[in-house]
C-alpha cells in the first residue's frame, strides 16, 4: 500500500519546477510511456533465440524493480533455479537483438511523449532553465526515443545526459545523480529530478535532489511518500 505523499496543489507543483536551476528528467515511463514497448523488444528478442521465454504485463512489471535490462535477464534466469546461467555473450546478444527491436518500434511513432512533456521542455529552454538527463536506459534507448519524438537535434537541448552504463551503480543508487550534478556545477537544491518510480525517487533523493514524480503505467501504485509532489502527467507546468 503507498504511503501518502506531500501533494503540492498544480500551482505550487509549477513554481517548485520554475524556481529550479535545472530540471533533470528520467527517461522511460516519465518522457514516455516506454516500458510496455521494452517488454514486447523482450520478448521479441527471446523469440528470436528460440527462448522460451515469455513476460506478460504481471512479470514485467515485477522484474522493473530490477534495473538495467541485462540485469533483468539475469534475475529472471536466476528466478528459474535452472542450469547454466546464460553467459555473458548471450546476455549481451539478447539485449543487442531486443535494444534493436525496441528501436524500430520506436520508429514507427506509436510511442508519443507523455501529456505536457514537450510544453514543460520549451518553458523551460525559454526560462533559461538548465535541462539533464539521468536514466537507467542505454544513450541508445534514449536517441531513439528523442530522436522520434523531438527531432535528430534533441540532444543539444540537454547539458547533461547520464545513462546506466555511464556510472558503477544503476538507480536506485545516487550514481547518475551525483554525476548530473557534478557536470552541473549545481547543489542538489537547487534542481528537481521528474520521475516516475521509487526507484528514481530513491536514487534522486540520496543525491539530495527533490523529485517530482509522474505516476505511469507500471510504477502508478509505488511508494511515492518521500516527493516532493506526485501528479498524474505533467500538464500544465509549462
Amino acid at each position: 500500500m503507498q504511503a501518502d505523499a506531500v501533494t503540492l496543489a498544480p500551482s505550487g507543483a509549477a513554481d517548485l519546477v520554475r524556481r529550479a536551476a535545472a530540471l533533470i528528467f528520467d527517461v522511460d515511463g516519465t518522457l514516455a510511456e516506454t516500458e510496455e514497448l521494452h517488454r514486447q523488444a523482450f520478448n521479441h528478442a527471446f523469440a528470436h533465440v528460440g527462448l522460451d521465454w515469455q513476460w506478460d504485463r504481471a512479470v514485467y512489471k515485477d522484474l522493473l524493480r530490477v534495473t538495467g535490462g541485462k540485469e533483468r535477464m539475469r534475475a529472471y534466469h536466476a528466478r528459474l533455479a535452472i542450469a547454466p546461467p546464460l553467459s555473458d555473450g548471450d546476455i549481451a546478444e539478447l539485449h543487442r537483438i531486443k535494444t534493436a527491436h525496441y528501436a524500430e518500434l520506436i520508429e514507427t511513432g506509436c510511442c508519443p511523449l507523455r501529456p505536457g512533456v514537450a510544453e514543460l521542455l520549451a518553458a523551460a529552454k525559454a526560462r533559461g532553465q538548465r535541462l539533464a538527463i539521468a536514466t537507467t536506459t542505454s544513450h541508445g534507448n534514449i536517441d531513439a526515443l528523442l530522436s522520434q519524438a523531438l527531432g535528430t537535434r534533441w540532444a543539444a537541448d540537454f547539458e547533461a545526459i547520464v545513462a546506466g552504463d555511464d556510472v558503477r551503480h544503476k538507480k536506485p543508487a545516487p550514481d547518475v545523480y551525483l554525476e548530473i550534478l557534478a557536470r552541473l556545477k549545481l547543489e542538489p537544491t537547487m534542481c528537481v529530478a521528474i520521475e516516475d518510480s521509487a526507484n528514481g525517487l530513491i536514487a534522486a533523493s540520496r543525491a539530495g535532489v527533490p523529485v517530482l514524480i509522474t505516476r505511469s503505467m507500471f510504477f502508478g501504485d509505488d511508494d511515492f511518500s518521500a516527493a516532493r509532489v506526485v501528479l498524474d502527467d505533467l500538464s500544465g507546468l509549462g
